[in-house]
């Protein structure tokens, strides 16, 4: 691996496992075994790092929300689909739980979280009606929009939501998989007779993974 991806991961491991705001590029390069002036080489502070690690975070939005095409809606894509929001979650998580700060202080990253944001925003929306008009869900046109943008909001906020109401500041995975089982509820809310057994499945599948030991 080239010394820049090297760094780029680096980072996103430290700044998930310590907090981005505890991580400075000076223990960057202490845990890589590298001279801050080699990191610099490479990258100008850390919110260049930052904006490196968000186009990890792009590309895996980009790829895992594609409206799927010429195949059924069975309960393996739909997994797949909410899989790839626990993903971004917890592999982004340094950064769902300090959105606010982080976009305030780069105004080019905020401009491309938008930009993404809006892309996400679509791609779900696109999604939702292809359910709707395989019968997964029922639900009028006019509202998936709506649905999406819950959708979204729940996976956006929902690291800050557990920080700012619960006692325990950790983020685990267990946390993580009960945001998505909130989503799983909002979205079985409009099955139809012929899908409710599927969410059903994929609602005891997650609950299994909530529950399960924490890694």
């Amino acid at each position: 691996m080239k010394t820049r991806d090297k760094i780029i991961y680096a980072s996103l491991e430290l700044f998930n496992e310590k907090g981005e705001r505890n991580i400075t590029t000076n223990h960057i390069a202490a845990h890589l075994g590298i001279s801050p002036g080699n990191l610099y080489y490479h990258f100008r502070n850390k919110e260049d790092i930052i904006r490196s690690i968000f186009s990890l975070y792009q590309a895996h939005l980009e790829t895992s929300f594609q409206p799927y095409e010429g195949e059924p809606a069975t309960i393996d894509l739909l997994i797949g689909y909410f899989d790839a929001m626990f993903y971004a979650m917890w592999e982004f998580r340094f950064m769902y739980a300090n959105l606010t700060d982080i976009l305030n202080r780069d105004e080019e990253l905020k401009s491309l979280y938008l930009v993404t944001q809006q892309q996400v925003l679509t791609r779900c929306s696109h999604v939702l009606s292809k359910l709707n008009q395989d019968g997964v869900i029922a639900i009028d046109e006019e509202e998936i929009p709506h649905l999406a943008e819950t959708i979204r909001m729940i996976v956006c906020f929902w690291i800050g939501y557990k920080q700012t109401h619960s006692s325990q500041m950790e983020i685990t995975k267990s946390s993580l998989y009960e945001g998505l089982l909130r989503i799983l509820m909002i979205s079985k809310a409009y099955s139809t007779s012929e899908s409710r057994t599927t969410f059903v499945r994929l609602e005891l599948h997650y609950r299994e993974l909530a529950a399960a030991p924490i890694e």
